[in-house]
């Protein structure tokens, strides 16, 4: 018992690190994005790793109850500047939770949206897209935002987002489509999370169908009206903590090779922001 204890203590924080830094290089990040460890020791021993999207009063509760040693987030915590971290507000609660708890916090947002095997990557393989490429070149040669590529044979519109539904979490808000369930798609770009941004990029227009979350009313409408004229892709919105969940088993499978002795579980939590829909009778 002592030398498995010993065995599983034996890789550091800032050993770790050096792991995870390989996986998504921080060169591949955004210029506003801030990702890496944010909170710990880098000499602390690991021995307990939990992934999360969002780091959340549920997910660092369980983190705690499961005695984890370090949480590797998709979403950073202090993303933005803070002024404080009293505890009665969010982020100071949050902070001074895992402080007290010993549980170091890591995170890799853009960087590991960008690099191959990303959160986009991972979502393609899953749907069969075939010869994927990046939608835009990221800060790091041979890294980029989103993915597109072809479908192995056209689909219905209807079947490639009841595909997708299957694939991802359910949350309340569920899929949305814009677009005739009934047109026949092989084109298909994505971007996980939030990627309205995109949607004016030659690659996207250039598709059948564009997959991502958080489409707000009026860039989904401009497409629509787009596309009644022939120059805009269908799309299928969908939750950006779902499109992104997805995307940690993969982290777990490749964490388990390279450091075996490490535990490394994926929380189930559901971080989307939603909790229910009302359909009025």
């Amino acid at each position: 018992m002592a030398q498995d204890q010993a065995s599983a203590q034996a890789v550091s924080v800032g050993e770790f690190v050096d792991v995870l830094d390989s996986l998504w290089p921080r060169g591949a990040a955004e210029e506003w994005d801030a990702v890496g460890l944010h909170l710990g020791s880098p000499s602390a021993p690991v021995r307990r790793v939990s992934l999360v999207v969002d780091v959340t009063v549920e997910t660092v509760q369980e983190a705690i109850d499961q005695d984890i040693d370090l949480i590797v987030a998709h979403h950073p915590l202090l993303l933005r500047p803070v002024n404080s971290l009293v505890e009665d507000h969010a982020k100071g609660h949050l902070v001074a939770s895992l402080v007290r708890a010993g549980i170091a916090l890591f995170s890799a947002h853009t960087n590991a949206d960008a690099v191959d095997g990303g959160t986009s990557e991972t979502l393609g393989r899953a749907l069969g897209l075939q010869d994927m490429s990046a939608i835009a070149a990221s800060t790091m040669p041979g890294a980029g935002i989103g993915r597109v590529g072809a479908l192995p044979q056209p689909v219905r519109l209807y079947d490639l987002a009841t595909q997708l539904g299957r694939l991802v979490p359910q949350t309340p808000g569920g899929l949305k489509v814009s677009g005739d369930p009934d047109q026949m798609v092989s084109r298909v770009a994505l971007c996980t999370g939030a990627g309205d941004s995109l949607l004016s990029h030659p690659e996207v227009l250039a598709s059948d169908v564009y997959i991502t979350g958080d489409l707000r009313h009026h860039p989904a409408s401009d497409t629509q009206q787009a596309r009644a004229l022939g120059h805009a892709p269908n799309l299928i919105d969908v939750s950006h903590f779902a499109s992104e969940w997805f995307f940690l088993d993969g982290v777990r499978r490749q964490l388990n090779t390279r450091l075996p002795d490490l535990e490394v579980r994926v929380s189930d939590i559901v971080t989307d922001p939603w909790d229910f829909v009302v359909h009025p009778g």
